[in-house]
């Protein structure tokens, strides 16, 4: 580390790729947070571009472009879900988003950028192939950090925001009290509806 400068604490200080990924997974429609779907069709996907500063008037997005975006961050909320411990999500489903992921990286490849004090991953393209570039340069970043699993998706159906976990032994699960709290009322009734049906029985 060079002389005064601070070292990023990942828990407090998570790196830049941490937004640059979440950005893109928020884009859905959240329960509690009650977002609207961004990438709906071209033209919402294209205002969302602009919004975020990673497009122009004259960036071309195609319907084809907003069903792989929905695709693409549905595929990788299954993931974040996986990381937060949810036991709604199969393995099969698991499976399915792995390999849609896998897919998807070959289709945006990525290249190395080899500098004296190190080489990282980008995209060489712009647009929305640049978008999807940049969202696989940033996981593989936090992948390489040890911050991967620490980008996860809310357990609280219909919720799914997601957020990355800043507690130190790595156990969040959602993304605040409020769906915590509903989660384990709505498990503590499930419980109580099959000890009523099994002492029925």
């Amino acid at each position: 580390m060079s002389p005064g400068t601070t070292e990023r604490n990942p828990m407090t200080q998570p790196p830049p790729a941490v937004e640059a990924v979440l950005r893109f997974v928020n884009t859905h429609t959240s329960g509690p947070r009650q977002l609207t779907e961004r990438f709906t069709d071209a033209r919402s996907m294209h205002a969302w571009l602009l919004e975020n500063g990673l497009g122009t008037p004259d960036t071309p997005v195609s319907e084809a472009d907003a069903v792989t975006a929905r695709e693409f961050r549905d595929a990788l909320i299954t993931v974040l879900l996986a990381h937060a411990g949810d036991q709604e999500t199969t393995p099969e489903e698991l499976s399915q988003a792995e390999a849609y992921l896998g897919g998807i990286a070959s289709r945006y490849p990525l290249v190395t950028v080899i500098t004296a004090s190190g080489a990282s991953l980008t995209t060489a393209q712009s647009g929305v192939p640049g978008l999807f570039g940049t969202v696989l340069a940033s996981i593989t970043e936090l992948a390489q950090a040890g911050l991967w699993d620490r980008l996860r998706a809310c357990r609280h159906e219909p919720c799914h925001f997601c957020f990355y976990d800043r507690t130190r032994n790595s156990s969040a699960g959602f993304c605040g009290p409020r769906c915590g709290s509903q989660a384990s009322m709505r498990a503590y009734r499930r419980r109580k509806k099959e000890q009523a049906a099994s002492a029925s029985a």
